[in-house]
């Protein structure tokens, strides 16, 4: 069903808006297996709705989002437009897990729980398997001595690299990471940027918004720079951070240089 060669995520002349504000305003981007596309720009400029929209959490009004070459079916035009298969839409979200800038642990829940939650109840694993997989990706991310305590009890560097270990338990083609260093500390940032940069040398499909311009320069395998709602410039890292063509770019990277 699934077309192992064609890009993981594939997103075509995307448009999205919210009433009359028109957040992106024709966007083309596709990861390829083990590819990291980083998305940089400035607020608003349409970043994380682009993510979003590539993992279903938001309905665009025009244009295709593909994964692994299969498209997404439609309903509806314009601002009605819905997706016409809820099935399909479980599917493929359970194969792109999301990280989100705020953690969004259940506070209920111990660590381990946390991790195991979504393969057991939703893809319907067996519970001891999830749990022998759970406390090895807990180890990964470097808190594998967690596992028993509460989100409340954690640093907010551990309760994000908990929230990757949650993602990875999906066992998912693509990794989603929105801000996912923008919430903490610089020191504690730091722990985090080594775990994305642990997975992107293991080949993950990765797409990271991004206002970490190193993070973005040192994972990256391709950069794209928005700017209100459309793609300015896009490269390697090293000819977008080395030699930017675009006078928007110059400019926020200038800015970005604290």
């Amino acid at each position: 069903m699934l077309d192992q060669s064609a890009p993981v995520i594939e997103i075509r002349d995307l448009h999205k808006a919210y009433g009359a504000l028109e957040v992106l305003k024709g966007v083309s981007i596709s990861a390829n297996q083990g590819d990291i596309v980083v998305l940089i720009g400035s607020s608003g400029s349409g970043k994380s709705t682009l993510l979003r929209c590539a993992n279903l959490l938001e309905d665009s009004q025009q244009g295709e989002v593909l994964f692994c070459g299969e498209p997404v079916r439609w309903k509806g035009d314009g601002l009605g437009r819905r997706p016409a298969d809820r099935s399909q839409i479980t599917r493929i979200r359970t194969n792109l897990s999301m990280v989100f800038q705020q953690f969004n642990l259940w506070a209920h829940m111990s660590i381990l729980q946390n991790v195991m939650e979504a393969p057991v109840q939703v893809l319907k694993e067996n519970p001891a398997e999830v749990e022998t997989r759970a406390r090895g990706l807990l180890d990964k991310v470097g808190i594998g001595d967690k596992c028993e305590v509460y989100p409340a009890q954690l640093s907010g560097g551990q309760q994000q690299r908990a929230a990757i270990a949650r993602a990875l338990a999906m066992q998912p083609k693509a990794l989603l990471f929105d801000e996912p260093t923008s919430a903490l500390d610089p020191e504690l940032e730091q722990e985090v940027v080594k775990v994305i940069k642990d997975l992107a040398k293991e080949g993950r499909t990765m797409l990271i918004v991004t206002h970490d311009m190193r993070l973005a320069a040192d994972v990256g395998s391709h950069i794209v720079f928005l700017h209100k709602g459309l793609i300015e410039e896009e490269g390697p890292p090293d000819a977008v951070f080395g030699a930017p063509k675009s006078e928007r770019l110059q400019q926020f990277l200038s800015h970005s240089q604290h």
